[in-house]
């Protein structure tokens, strides 16, 4: 160690804590998380400061893209120009921003995950509804900062006349926390904050009278109010969005349209993903799927086969794919540098008082600027009131220095207005100007009390805050585009089906389907009678029974399974048609064969689950009996019911209340009768008891 230096020991774990904190707060406060004042993470702020440099306001020509980057670069943020770039892009896509802030011209992308063209083929410029949050920023309403290299100042914050936090919501990932939330629609906005003005002690429930929902720049439907309701009360929550779709019919057909879909998401890979549910068969009935966006707005088709029930396919998509999402809300914002989680009421408290502070701070201005001017215009009124002897001490005097000092002396007037007495232009001297002057002056008078007024009075500063806000409603307000659907349960595919009566038949061959029953008329006696059915040469109709589309079908078969199927599941047909192959409908074995059903009502009941019971009979003479509670839990691939010996099958099956009198017949003409009470239930997997002994056993 050389003389004079000096190695002072620190614990490398203490060093990385300092370390990754100073890190940590670093992308928290300077990266990653909005500003509860006027919503903006530091790279946008910067966007729209560096626009408002060159001047690209809503009236103004367009500027390239890449010279609105060079310029945040070159002044504000030094980091890579994609970032500028993707975050300018973003202010000017509609599926991305309730209320977008910049106006591009160019390419920017789609919302099927298309990229915006290169910065040096697109031009942007400001929307009118930004300029609104840079108004006043001239009139010291906000701290200004030094930029990166302490050349340039740069605001901290923007005046921001609208409520952007809470209109446009905000994304972000910081160290150990992450912000998402959610757009609102601007006229509910300004409502719930002229509300809290008007009264501080507004409960969450009297605001949410005013901001209904949030309201996605791609509109679709809320499904469920618990989350919103949870997230306006605590800052978390999730609101499940759904698509817009219709059912259409085009000749024997129906397709169902989607015309919006949920916010942030892709909807080529939704599209791509729904083919490959259909190629899994999780989702059926579906023929093709058509893309027909343009740019009037967006139209997806699915077209359906003949026998698909629409509304159980559009549930299914609702169920398995990006139809329906959900979005997560987590309002973390900065509150004076410090992250912190805000309910509904916190984010319009905090705005509120950032008006507040703007309004006090543009008044001081506008007042001393007021002032400044009714000096010189007094000194001015004096001068022209002694005009002679003004003139005189001038023409007098050597230098202008020495006429600045008499008239000081000799008038008590101040530097400023000395100055501005020499500067004087000769038509100022004349009787119209000075009576120009004096109107001007009384004016700047009245201001000036109104300023004062202002600053005294809190009571006016919010009514200026409510008349601001009033004009913005009116400028820029909109109807909802997210509707809302405040059931808070899932909706059951049944709740979508009409509860009607219908006919199932199903034919010896396993063809099976459903037929409205108004199809069959009643008829007079002298009637000829229509045809049920169309069935093969081999094949004729074996069961035939009336069920609501809502019941619950168990269809057993020879092998001792027994499978589930609702009535509205079975393919509708008319009477001509001959139906489905079961096979279709559930996953049997080839070699396996419809022998029996049941019709269920309802499967939720416990006392009538419990209190009822399904009696199985096999061809060798074993019967069965099996609490209904036992099939109560319907599954894809069926289950057993029954195990069935070497030889024998399944031939019949019977719901019972458990008292009834049960008759076994054989193909020799014999019967066996005994009361039900007799049979023991047993499990699903049992094999069941001998009731009667048939000849050859």
């Amino acid at each position: 160690m050389a003389d004079g230096e000096k190695i002072i020991p620190i614990n490398i774990e203490d060093e990385m804590k300092t370390a990754y904190i100073d890190y940590s707060m670093s992308v928290i406060v300077s990266r990653a998380l909005p500003d509860v004042r006027d919503g903006l993470k530091p790279v946008h702020r910067r966007v729209l400061y560096g626009m408002l440099d060159l001047g690209v306001l809503h009236n103004r020509p367009y500027k390239k893209s890449a010279r609105i980057v060079g310029e945040v670069l070159g002044k504000y943020h030094p980091h890579g120009d994609s970032s500028v770039y993707d975050t300018m892009v973003r202010m000017a896509q509609e599926w991305s921003l309730r209320y977008m802030l910049v106006d591009g011209q160019g390419n920017f992308g789609s919302m099927d995950g298309d990229m915006p063209a290169a910065m040096r083929y697109t031009e942007v410029r400001f929307r009118k509804i930004a300029e609104e949050m840079l108004a006043d920023i001239e009139k010291d309403t906000v701290d200004f900062r030094p930029n990166f290299d302490d050349s340039l100042t740069e605001p901290t914050v923007l005046p921001s006349r609208i409520p952007n936090l809470l209109m446009n919501g905000a994304s972000g990932i910081a160290v150990g926390m992450a912000t998402n939330m959610a757009p609102h629609n601007i006229r509910e906005c300004i409502d719930a904050i002229q509300a809290y003005i008007d009264n501080r002690d507004i409960d969450i429930d009297g605001l949410m009278k005013h901001i209904k929902a949030p309201d996605f720049p791609t509109g679709g439907t809320i499904y469920g109010y618990e989350g919103v309701r949870e997230a306006f009360h605590t800052g978390r929550g999730r609101v499940v969005m759904r698509a817009k779709a219709s059912i259409e019919t085009v000749g024997d057909r129906e397709r169902i349209v989607v015309t919006e879909v949920p916010y942030q998401i892709n909807k080529a890979e939704m599209i791509k993903r729904q083919w490959e549910l259909c190629n899994e068969k999780k989702i059926e009935g579906i023929t093709e799927i058509r893309d027909e966006s343009n740019r009037e707005g967006i139209r997806v088709v699915y077209e359906l086969r003949r026998d698909a029930i629409s509304n159980v396919v559009l549930n299914n998509l609702y169920k398995y794919s990006a139809l329906q999402t959900s979005f997560s809300i987590n309002n973390v914002v900065l509150v004076k540098g410090r992250p912190e989680l805000l309910n509904l009421k916190d984010m319009i408290h905090h705005f509120v008082e950032h008006r507040h502070e703007v309004v006090i701070r543009r008044t001081k201005y506008e007042l001393a600027q007021a002032e400044k001017r009714a000096h010189i215009l007094q000194g001015l009124l004096i001068a022209i009131d002694h005009l002679d002897e003004v003139i005189k001490i001038i023409r007098e005097s050597e230098t202008p220095d020495l006429a600045k000092d008499e008239l000081m002396s000799k008038y008590s007037l101040s530097e400023i207005q000395a100055r501005a007495i020499l500067d004087m232009r000769l038509r100022t001297l004349t009787g119209l100007e000075r009576d120009k002057l004096k109107a001007e002056y009384d004016e700047l008078m009245k201001t000036i009390a109104h300023l004062n007024d202002i600053l005294n009075n809190e009571a006016l500063r919010f009514s200026i805050i409510k008349e601001e806000l009033s004009e913005i409603k009116e400028k820029y307000g909109d109807e909802r585009r997210t509707e809302i659907v405040y059931s808070g349960d899932d909706l059951r595919i049944e709740d979508m089906i009409a509860d009607e009566n219908v006919v199932i038949t199903i034919s010896h061959m396993g063809y099976m389907k459903r037929t409205n029953l108004t199809e069959y008329r009643a008829q007079n006696r002298g009637g000829r009678g229509s045809k049920g059915t169309a069935t093969r040469d081999e094949d004729f109709i074996e069961h035939m029974f009336i069920a609501s589309t809502h019941n619950y079908i168990l269809l057993f078969t020879e092998k001792g399974q027994v499978y589930w199927i609702r009535a509205y599941e079975v393919p509708e047909g008319n009477k001509q048609s001959k139906g489905r192959a079961i096979q279709n409908l559930i996953s049997i074995a080839p070699d396996d064969k419809v022998r029996a059903f049941i019709n269920i009502k309802d499967l939720t009941d416990e006392d009538y689950l419990q209190n009822n019971y399904i009696i199985l009979c096999t061809k060798e003479g074993i019967i069965k009996k099996t609490s209904l509670e036992a099939y109560s839990r319907p599954r894809t691939n069926g289950i057993n019911a029954i195990t069935i010996r070497e030889g024998d099958m399944l031939l019949e099956a019977a719901l019972t209340n458990g008292k009834n009198e049960i008759m076994l017949a054989t193909k020799l003409g014999k019967v066996c009768r005994f009361p039900e009470e007799k049979v023991r239930p047993m499990g699903r997997n049992a094999s069941g008891g001998r009731t009667v002994m048939l000849s050859g056993h």
